[in-house]
């Protein structure tokens, strides 16, 4: 709080916080050296799951995985995040087919800049050094975009590739994106499932990985993305068709809650200008449960 305004009590507040969290961080480092890293060495735990922590592993800053389909706006929801820059966060693309092919990590940096999976993988300022389980045809679709955005400083968002659907399946990849989105998601403090209006089908790929981030359900939220583009009566048949085809995946009693939204920088399209869209621009109007019976 401040009493006056030269911004010291705040200033001296924010230095103790800072303090509290540096002892933490060294506190947490001490624990894990001495008492876990024997144990995961003595089990061989790196050869069949993930390598010892660094430092910077425990450090990093909150994941937030978004996955999804192509061309749902996964992409966009990111650029939009971060303030709609210019071109887009650097590297990306957007479009109706697919068009982001690699995983991202959109980090805070010093000057906008995209750097190669590999090198990722084994900087020791990054927290990626585990991504090398996965071999080189992996890193090569993988890669760092650095952005001075002020959000990514609380923050690192991780944009996957379009999940395939119909023919596309039968191409194949040549890493295992399940197990991928399995490693991230273990390590994200959120992550956001987007579905298009005009797009609810569930290919055999988005089954699959969805099934891979069991373990993880309670960081999961299902986000309908474009819920502009269709008028409200559409919207709840739209929703509706949603719940059935989650329900066929997740296998649960609960009932999944989607937020209905739509993320870009234009103006909401008039059809989608009915109740459910009455929120302010940029943010999910609100989180729609089932009709009592």
């Amino acid at each position: 709080m401040l009493r006056d305004g030269s911004g010291k009590i705040a200033s001296v507040g924010r230095a103790h916080n800072q303090e509290g969290v540096e002892y933490l961080y060294t506190s947490l480092k001490q624990v894990y050296k001495k008492s876990f890293v024997p144990l995961e060495e003595y089990c061989h735990f790196a050869d069949f799951f993930s390598p010892v922590m660094s430092d910077n592993d425990i450090e990093a800053k909150p994941f937030v995985l978004l996955i999804g389909q192509y061309s749902v706006g996964k992409t966009s929801f990111i650029n939009h995040l971060l303030g709609d820059p210019p071109g887009g966060y650097p590297g990306s693309n957007v479009g109706p087919e697919p068009t982001t092919d690699r995983f991202v990590a959109i980090m805070h940096g010093p000057e906008d800049r995209v750097l190669p999976g590999n090198a990722v993988a084994v900087s020791p300022g990054k927290p990626f050094n585990g991504l090398q389980v996965f071999g080189n045809a992996f890193l090569q679709k993988f890669q760092c975009s650095e952005s001075r955005s002020e959000i990514l400083q609380s923050m690192t968002l991780i944009d996957t590739p379009g999940v395939l659907s119909g023919e596309k399946q039968r191409i194949g990849r040549n890493y295992d994106m399940s197990q991928v989105c399995r490693w991230f998601a273990e390590r994200s403090d959120l992550i956001l499932l987007l579905f298009d209006a005009h797009k609810l089908d569930i290919s055999d790929e988005l089954k699959t990985v969805i099934e891979s981030l069991r373990g993880n359900d309670d960081k999961i939220r299902i986000v309908l993305n474009k819920a502009d583009q269709v008028n409200p009566q559409q919207l709840m048949r739209v929703y509706g068709a949603l719940m059935w085809s989650l329900g066929k995946v997740f296998r649960t009693p609960e009932v999944t809650r989607v937020y209905i939204s739509s993320f870009w920088n234009s103006p909401y399209a008039p059809t989608g200008r009915g109740q459910p869209m009455r929120a302010r621009h940029g943010a999910p109007a609100r989180a729609h449960s089932p009709p009592p019976p």
